[in-house]
């Protein structure tokens, strides 16, 4: 009798347990080493709930959860894949908002000389190729495109340009001396040793680079959802966003 009191007990307590819960966070490249230090805060604080970072360009994640990938949050690095999947009436409209912003950059080596001036100074001889992300699904990318082409440059650049799934692409290509120059988000040069900024873009050739994040509508993990998203909106992540050179909006 005292035996099967025992076995009862431990199995209730075991019962009562709470069972940990995977969140799937696809969120843009250039958020890599920022979201590597939240996951790590949160799941400290939420030992319960584990963190798979899903990282890529903000394109190619949009275009996996349209295509059914089974993803809890969304953090683009760019408005347009978020509005598709709005469009999509995927995305939970109680819960999604504008997180962060980051600003445009022009990188070399440190170890290179540089003809420039100006930015038209990229069409000079000595410029044999830059980096940027692929317009048609990197948002740095897109925003690189428009400012080359506010300057009216970017059809006479073409020949050089080497394209990149993402903008740590763009940076590996900077670092290894594979290309000249590369555009990158100021963030991306941070934690960067081989390379620096040559010239800042001016954030009036762009649009703007903003970052939202959103619940999926169909997130199986609901509550967790919440939990993580809320702390990402939380005056410590607040702090780890700053350290990697992200602003977060309306604070």
């Amino acid at each position: 009798m005292i035996i099967i009191c025992i076995c009862f007990f431990f199995l209730a307590g075991c019962s009562s347990e709470k069972r940990e819960v995977k969140l799937t966070v696809s969120a843009a490249a250039s958020l890599t080493d920022a979201m590597e230090e939240l996951v790590e805060a949160f799941e400290s604080r939420e030992p319960n709930i584990a963190i798979s970072l899903n990282l890529a360009s903000s394109g190619a994640l949009q275009q996996q959860i349209s295509q059914g990938a089974p993803v809890d949050i969304f953090l683009s690095a760019a408005e347009e894949p978020f509005n598709y999947l709005n469009k999509q009436d995927l995305l939970d409209k109680s819960h999604q908002e504008l997180l962060l912003r980051n600003q445009l950059v022009l990188i070399k080596r440190k170890d290179t000389f540089s003809p420039f001036s100006e930015f038209k100074d990229l069409l000079d001889e000595q410029v044999q190729e830059i980096a940027i992300g692929t317009p048609e699904s990197v948002p740095a990318g897109i925003y690189a495109k428009q400012a080359l082409e506010h300057v009216g440059i970017f059809h006479s650049l073409e020949s050089k340009l080497v394209y990149a799934k993402d903008v740590r692409q763009v940076l590996q290509y900077v670092e290894s001396g594979s290309v000249d120059f590369g555009f990158v988000y100021a963030t991306d040069v941070i934690a960067a040793k081989q390379v620096e900024v040559e010239r800042v873009v001016d954030q009036e050739w762009h649009d703007p680079i903003q970052y939202p994040i959103g619940i999926l509508k169909d997130t199986k993990h609901k509550e967790e959802a919440v939990a993580f998203y809320d702390f990402l909106r939380s005056t410590k992540a607040d702090t780890i966003f700053a350290k990697y050179g992200f602003t977060t909006v309306n604070k």
